[in-house]
């Protein structure tokens, strides 16, 4: 269950006031530190030194931002936007503190898990959830030290202090999320949450090599320069700016025969318009730059891109998967590029007709005997394998 955060647009007239008192007679002495400690005594049935503090820090904070604001200076409402205030924050530091510290974690971490699950890996990394997952969890580990490091430094308590009571755990909780959602403004006019920043400069250092599949390494191509052959000029060009960073030249010919393989075959099925994409993102181009050279409106571009990775999937899992696999080390001789427990898992997910097939590839019967000895047509044939790579892929992947 994860505990929502709706954005409030209040009326100060509506606000509610300490126990016995209309918002709109408040008193002249009014204290907001007495109101509160009033709100979390009739919520909890006492007060203790803990809440006492944490009620104090509240209605410094609460002072502070009222005191700042025009708006509210000029108001002449300025006890009833306290306690509006003051009676917002404690709600929210009750609320944790109702769910307990162990519960009070898992709704705080899912709550910025889901704020942060599109901006924590590169944009160009296609990772399934599992690997997401792993990253969000090392990303929020350290947003929560700086979060208390924030905690401490906004607020009048020891440098070392650590929340250890309920209701000092609470309010951390509270701080942290209200902390995550602070909207920081940007060069450019804009601004931004905080938390979604912090989650942008993460994946700008995660490496950009991450994934195993053959996409992802066409997005980052590396190599040295390929022999000259009949290409376009478009193709030619990508082919004589590409420099290796690795020394080995087998991978680069393993590498620069897929490439060269996948413009060969989209050429070939009438896919011009994909194979200039190609050449354009081996260049590593900014989509805007892609979309001015091919004149696509952004509404082009996604669908070009979804044709795009339609025919790459098909290239690498039905005639050329060989020599992908071959060039990403997961052929079948490297279990698809599984691990021993990957591979275990996979095994018991096929069907017997399956388990057949992949046993005659693993024996390196051809396809002539493949369909002699199943006695199924080569369309079937064809489509059981790319079957088997797709599971293979996904679990390879962490996608299932």
């Amino acid at each position: 269950m994860n505990v929502k955060t709706k954005t409030t647009h209040y009326n100060p007239s509506q606000v509610s006031a300490p126990t016995g008192e209309n918002p709109e007679q408040l008193p002249t002495a009014f204290s907001l530190e007495q109101a509160l400690l009033e709100d979390v005594h009739q919520h909890l049935g006492t007060v203790s030194s803990s809440a006492r503090a944490v009620v104090k820090r509240i209605t410094i904070e609460v002072e502070r931002v009222c005191s700042k604001s025009d708006r509210i200076q000029k108001s002449g409402e300025i006890n009833t936007h306290l306690l509006y205030l003051g009676q917002h924050r404690l709600k929210k530091c009750l609320a944790y503190h109702r769910l307990g510290s162990k519960q009070g974690r898992v709704e705080l971490h899912s709550n910025l898990s889901v704020m942060v699950y599109r901006h924590i890996a590169p944009t160009q990394a296609q990772l399934g959830f599992s690997g997401r997952y792993t990253l969000i969890e090392d990303f929020l580990q350290d947003f929560y030290v700086e979060s208390l490091k924030a905690f401490r430094r906004e607020n009048e308590v020891p440098e070392d202090y650590q929340p250890r009571t309920p209701i000092q755990l609470a309010e951390y909780m509270a701080f942290t999320e209200q902390y995550a959602k602070r909207r920081i403004t940007l060069p450019n006019g804009y601004s931004q949450q905080l938390i979604i920043l912090r989650a942008q400069t993460f994946a700008r250092r995660q490496p950009k090599e991450t994934a195993v599949d053959i996409e992802q390494a066409v997005e980052f191509p590396k190599g040295e320069e390929a022999e000259s052959r009949h290409r376009s000029a478009a193709v030619q060009q990508v082919r004589n700016q590409m420099v290796a960073d690795t020394p080995d030249p087998w991978e680069t010919a393993k590498r620069d025969r897929v490439v060269n393989a996948l413009f060969d075959y989209l050429q070939s099925q009438g896919h011009e318009d994909c194979a200039d994409y190609l050449a354009l993102k081996l260049q590593d181009l900014p989509a805007a730059e892609i979309d001015e050279i091919l004149s696509l409106t952004p509404r082009q571009r996604d669908y070009l891109q979804q044709r795009f990775k339609y025919h790459v999937e098909k290239f690498a899992r039905t005639s050329h998967w060989e020599i992908v696999h071959q060039w990403l080390d997961a052929g079948l001789g490297q279990r698809l590029g599984m691990t021993e427990i990957q591979w275990a898992y996979f095994l018991t997910q096929l069907a017997e007709p399956q388990r057949q097939l992949l046993a005659l590839k693993q024996s390196q019967c051809s396809d002539a005997e493949i369909i002699a000895t199943l006695k199924l047509t080569a369309k079937k044939v064809q489509k059981g394998w790319t079957e088997i790579l797709s599971l293979a892929a996904a679990i390879r992947n962490g996608d299932v």
